[in-house]
């Protein structure tokens, strides 16, 4: 048994490294594409909604961009997928909807929520 753990460890490991880029690109993206992320977030800014009102969520480009620079943005977006945004602290004012983000942790696992963090974080180098 320890011997499959071993295993198994060492192939994980081997083949979350071994990954290309785009293969990992395509990977994260299909998770955020199952786990309903996609339905708020666009990896890119979009164009002006037909009814003039602005998209629902950031896009992740926009996200990497604001936060590429702060030491606590792995936790803090970690902690705003699984448990969602304040709507106190709105710091896209006039750039998204003013709703918040709901709590994603029924539908988005805490180590799910890290890897899309730390992929989201590398989109713009």
């Amino acid at each position: 048994m320890r011997t499959l753990m071993t295993a198994t460890a060492a192939w994980l490991l081997t083949s979350a490294v071994g990954a290309t880029p785009a293969e990992n690109n395509a990977a994260m993206l299909k998770l955020a594409t199952d786990r309903g992320c996609m339905a708020c977030h666009t990896l890119q800014p979009a164009a002006p909604r037909a009814d003039g009102l602005p998209p629902i969520a950031p896009a992740w480009r926009d996200v990497s961009i604001k936060y590429r620079n702060d030491p606590r943005a792995h936790d803090t977006l970690t902690r705003t997928v699984l448990d969602g945004s304040n709507p106190a602290g709105r710091h896209w004012v006039g750039k998204v909807s003013p709703a918040n983000m709901p709590p994603q942790a029924g539908t988005v696992s805490a180590d799910e929520a890290r890897r899309l963090v730390n992929w989201l974080l590398v989109l713009v180098p």
